[in-house]
């Protein structure tokens, strides 16, 4: 998982207007559920939305 599994989606549009997004891929590069759940949630994204992050990373099984 890498930037371009998120290049213009609302999830880095928000993360951007909160200055989260180097945190956010920081924490999906390091396999940190936790962490990239945390700076979603502070970013306003939507439960469902973070669901949808979180399995992604979780199928990605550390492919970055």
């Amino acid at each position: 998982m890498d930037e371009t599994d998120f290049d213009g989606t609302r999830v880095l549009e928000q993360l951007a207007e909160v200055g989260r997004v180097d945190e956010f891929f920081e924490a999906v590069d390091a396999d940190d559920l936790e962490r990239a759940a945390l700076l979603m949630k502070k970013a306003g994204i939507d439960p469902g939305t973070i669901a949808k992050v979180l399995r992604k990373m979780e199928d990605a099984g550390g492919e970055h």
